[in-house]
């Protein structure tokens, strides 16, 4: 599968990490006021904690990458942890 949507496709690696952000942003309440490309960073930053986190807990083998709802799920934890370590307003 090569073509556009590729599974190395960069174009899909961005689009899924939108989503996953999106989904991300939508179930952590709160302010969460991001613009479309840090939406992108926390969807791949989600995937790769869940990834990670997967394959240590040994649920993912090694060089396996995390389920789409495992992605959310990383995502929600990154925005948790993001909003432990910055500035209350």
């Amino acid at each position: 599968m090569n073509g556009l949507f590729g599974s190395s496709s960069w174009l899909y690696i961005l689009l899924v990490g939108f989503f996953v952000g999106l989904l991300g942003r939508f179930f952590m309440p709160g302010n969460n006021r991001m613009g479309c490309l840090l939406t992108i960073v926390l969807g791949i930053v989600g995937a790769l904690v869940a990834g990670w986190f997967g394959q240590y807990m040994g649920w993912y083998r090694p060089g396996e990458p995390a389920g789409f709802l495992g992605a959310v799920i990383g995502a929600v934890a990154v925005l948790a942890v993001m909003r432990l370590f910055s500035p209350r307003r």
